[in-house]
């Protein structure tokens, strides 16, 4: 009787809150159910799930008058353990998305997400807390490694592909870093190296320290190529690479993912000048260009840890190869794999111009310079995708649209001095041959006041004593 009264009391007080009104329902129409199978039951998992379980700060009492004298029967019943089992058995099928811990293998795959949508900041954090779960992993400290050496060659527009389906890289300035940024990546190489090493002494045949010191070795060299122009030593790192990944297939030829620099390397080799080739293989390095696509195909479509660097290369080199088509079909499935990723889709645009496609090319371009307006990449570089179109304007005689992107380009806020000279200088060099003089001068002019001593501007100067006329 008191309780009853007690319940009379508050009924007009009773304020469920918003987002438990949902659970309420739905329980209250299961309960003919529950109570069904198990009498005197229906209450008591009501409760347990909406008060002690979910702790709703509502006077429940007031939703469960109708039920007081099951509930009553049901403690007297003894089926309170079974009661219990029930609520906390179905309990996740309504308890909502609980925090999770994250795992290893959750937060290496989320940092890849962040890593290839060219969320460097966001990629750094995860692959930091993998390494705090598993500081012995060297799996682990290559994705940080590999993350903060690509954001610095992203930073200063080193990743663009122009560059590699030339030999123009090799004469390039090199990239200033940070020294502290310098100091980093080398300790995070050691540190991996470390790692591989010791779990190496104890197992030579462990594939998986043999695959990670390949890695390591593979990134060292990269870095030792584009930042320090340390040619040589970057081949013996990469040759190490090879060497540590063939071994891991040897012992394991599922492990797909080793294809990836086996392949790299057997492409990259059978395409040297022919006199360098030779002496490459009097050193006992040999390439194969078939069976370096292959490799690339296969660890690409086996949609590993290292199927988007695979299909990186392999679009790449099938755009050396003039195959279009071919790399169209790679670069599309990269770009709906990673739609936020902005080197995936300037890769795109690039691949129409290529391929004769002048028209799609500008239309692509002019797509990609718009997605980077309404922020959807991370970090874009419009500046790169504005100078492409420059290009493809000029070839088509829209000289005018031409000069504009080639000014967005060169007044970008950017640390790619070189690329804003060439933009400035092709400007002047247009507006030469619309004749509009004064124009093409202060293009000259501003080239110069960047780096008054780089090739561009010594070109600049050039035009700045006689107009450009095309050849």
């Amino acid at each position: 009787m008191f309780v009853e009264q007690g319940v009379k009391a508050q009924d007009r007080n009773v304020q469920i809150p918003g987002s438990l009104r949902f659970r309420i329902k739905f329980l209250f129409r299961l309960k003919w159910f529950i109570h069904s199978v198990f009498p005197y039951s229906g209450v008591m998992v009501l409760l347990l799930l909406l008060g002690k379980r979910n702790r709703v700060n509502f006077p429940i009492a007031a939703l469960m008058r109708p039920y007081l004298s099951t509930f009553l029967a049901c403690l007297q019943s003894g089926l309170f353990v079974i009661l219990l089992i029930i609520a906390l058995t179905v309990n996740p099928l309504w308890a909502g998305d609980a925090a999770k811990v994250p795992t290893f293998d959750s937060l290496t795959q989320s940092g890849l997400e962040h890593y290839y949508s060219l969320e460097y900041d966001q990629a750094f954090k995860e692959f930091q807390k993998a390494i705090d779960l598993k500081p012995d992993d060297p799996k682990a400290v290559n994705h940080l490694l590999e993350a903060v050496l690509f954001s610095e060659l992203y930073r200063h527009d080193a990743l663009d592909t122009s560059l590699y389906t030339q030999q123009s890289f090799l004469s390039s300035k090199q990239i200033t870093l940070d020294p502290k940024v310098k100091q980093q990546i080398k300790d995070l190489a050691d540190k991996a190296l470390s790692l591989s090493e010791k779990r190496l002494k104890s197992n030579p045949k462990d594939v998986e320290a043999l695959y990670a010191r390949g890695v390591t070795k593979g990134l060292h060299s990269t870095y030792l190529a584009l930042v320090e122009h340390a040619w040589f030593a970057s081949l013996r790192n990469a040759l190490g690479s090879r060497s540590d990944h063939e071994e891991v297939l040897k012992l394991q030829p599922s492990f797909v993912d080793a294809r990836t620099v086996v392949g790299i390397h057997n492409y990259v080799v059978a395409s040297l000048p022919v006199a360098v080739k030779i002496m490459a293989g009097i050193g006992g390095i040999h390439g194969d260009k078939k069976k370096g696509l292959d490799y690339l195909a296969e660890a690409g479509k086996a949609g590993g840890e290292s199927s988007v660097d695979a299909n990186v290369a392999l679009g790449l080199f099938l755009r050396r190869e003039s195959r279009f088509q071919d790399a169209m079909g790679v670069v599309h499935h990269l770009v709906e794999q990673h739609p936020h990723n902005f080197l995936f889709a300037l890769e795109a645009a690039n691949l129409l111009k290529d391929s004769g496609k002048k028209p799609e090319a500008v239309a692509a371009y002019r797509n990609v310079v718009e997605s980077c307006k309404q922020n959807k990449f991370p970090s874009a570089h419009v500046e790169m995708a504005y100078f492409s179109l420059a290009g493809v304007l000029r070839a088509q005689g829209q000289y005018a649209e031409s000069i504009q992107a080639y000014e967005s380009a060169g007044n970008a806020t950017t640390t790619n001095n070189e690329l804003r000279q060439r933009a400035l200088v092709a400007a002047g060099e247009v507006s030469d041959l619309l004749t509009k003089r004064d124009d093409a001068v202060k293009e000259y002019r501003a080239a110069i006041a960047l780096d008054g001593s780089s090739p561009e501007a010594d070109l600049a100067r050039k035009y700045l004593n006689k107009p450009y006329r095309e050849h």
